[in-house]
């Protein structure tokens, strides 16, 4: 497993779990299948942040194996 900080780990179709901003304060996580990566830089210290399948937008905070 991995943590979500380098964009170049994440690609659209990578199975991950996301903290949606609504639920940055328990840290619950949100699994799904990412279908665009919003963040353009590198990498970011919270997480890449993208758009799940089921259009839920949030940060990687784990990238499922």
């Amino acid at each position: 497993m991995n943590d979500g900080r380098q964009r170049k780990d994440i690609q659209p179709g990578t199975r991950v779990q996301v903290v949606r901003k609504e639920d940055q304060r328990t840290g619950r996580l949100t699994p799904g299948v990412v279908k665009d990566l919003l963040t353009k830089s590198p990498s970011h210290p919270h997480g890449i942040k993208v758009r799940l399948e089921d259009g839920t937008v949030g940060r990687v905070k784990v990238i499922e194996a």
